[in-house]
């Protein structure tokens, strides 16, 4: 019986795919374990090298093809591919992306059979950059062996888990429907993970997640109206999704999305919708009073206002 499902989420990733499933195929382990690799319609050549493979490996690897992309950053992909894993618990990866330990899936599994009351764990992540940049760990030495629910809410994004880095119990049957909208699939995951248990920390280095221009990473983008609306619907769900339990915290991230809005390229040249957007970001971020003037300045008085008002400032006073 399968313990461990490997999911290995991918799309165009066909310079990066062969490191991620060799890294896989290299795990050492005392339980038998599934790769499923999803990938979401790949048109570089990926598609090949999952099935080159699978033939190589079969009964081992198995290519989850979709016949067509599903987007949304690869989170209908990963659910769609979780339908078919059969292991108690499931270990994901990003298809640019790799493990340096062999024996990562092992510690991980024992963790979770020594912990009935945590849900998932992580390792620690080696950083490493497509343009050269110095490669770093995701954490530092002061970390916790385990982390909750508070841990995961702030009034800013929280992220010290890299996706490859993480295995869960395969213990949710039905994701709620919101979880489907979300263009992030790390941060919704983790809350619902939370919801059932705590989340251990190992801190071996066991991955690298690369950051690289084909990455989900570099698809986040804070001066795009259509990302920034993902993200305060994806904020307003966990907050129903956790009873409005920490819901001044997280009015207060949602109002740093409205924030970034009014920047948004799509808003440039639209006085009133800007000024809307600009209350709406007041009313739940309550910021102090210097960005509250600048906040009025800027994007609620009209410019020709402003402009008059900055003019009879610099006359000379009689």
């Amino acid at each position: 019986m399968v313990k461990v499902s490997v999911l290995i989420i991918t799309y165009n990733q066909h310079k990066f795919i062969r490191a991620a499933i060799d890294s896989a195929l290299a795990q050492q382990t005392t339980f038998p374990i599934e790769i499923l690799v999803g990938d979401d319609f790949s048109t570089d050549g990926t598609r090949e090298i999952i099935q080159e493979y699978e033939q190589k490996h079969p009964g081992l690897i198995i290519g989850v093809l979709h016949p067509y992309n599903m987007g949304k950053n690869g989170g209908i992909n990963c659910l769609e591919t979780l339908k078919l894993a059969k292991g108690e618990y499931y270990a994901l990866m990003d298809g640019d992306d790799y493990w340096t330990d062999p024996l990562k899936l092992q510690k991980q599994a024992d963790l979770l059979d020594a912990h009935p009351d945590y849900s998932t764990v992580f390792n620690n992540a080696l950083i490493t950059y497509e343009d050269g940049s110095p490669s770093h760990l995701l954490n530092g030495p002061v970390m916790k062996p385990f982390y909750t629910m508070d841990d995961l809410i702030g009034e800013d994004e929280i992220w010290f888990m890299a996706t490859s880095s993480t295995m869960f119990r395969n213990n949710i049957k039905e994701y709620p429907a919101w979880f489907r909208e979300s263009s992030s699939g790390d941060i919704p995951r983790l809350i619902l993970k939370a919801k059932l248990g705590k989340i251990g920390y190992i801190p071996d280095v066991m991955s690298v997640y690369r950051k690289n221009r084909g990455g989900a990473s570099f698809a986040d983008n804070y001066t795009d109206e259509t990302f920034l609306r993902n993200r305060i619907q994806m904020y307003s769900d966990i907050n129903r999704e956790l009873d409005y339990r920490y819901d001044r915290v997280l009015r207060r991230n949602i109002a740093r999305y409205y924030r970034m809005m009014l920047d948004a390229k799509q808003y440039k040249h639209s006085y009133f919708r800007r000024a809307q957007l600009a209350l709406k970001y007041l009313y739940l971020g309550k910021p102090d009073w210097q960005k509250t003037k600048d906040v009025i300045r800027n994007y609620i008085v009209p410019q020709p206002l402003a402009k008059l008002y900055s003019t009879i400032r610099l006359l000379p006073h009689r």
